[in-house]
């Protein structure tokens, strides 16, 4: 036996056959909005760590620009 599809909102499970074309049609725009969110929060990860690499590269150039030391070569692989 198939259960039918369940949308969990706020704690309580909805049973999705149950929708009018109108229901249909705001389920499709709340997965969208939620799969954009996603997408905007695993873009903003990635933006955070790219961030922080440059954050380094400055602090290492400021480094070798006062101190004359290379911390790449000193430290790299």
């Amino acid at each position: 036996m198939t259960r039918p599809p369940i949308l969990r909102l706020d704690g309580k499970d909805y049973d999705l056959s149950t929708l009018s074309a109108q229901g249909r049609e705001a389920l499709a725009a709340y997965q969208h909005a939620t799969a954009q969110m996603q997408h905007a929060q695993k873009m903003q990860a990635l933006l955070i760590r790219a961030k922080n690499a440059y954050v380094e590269d400055l602090k290492a150039e400021i480094v070798q620009g006062k101190t004359g030391l290379d911390l790449a070569a000193l430290f790299g692989d």
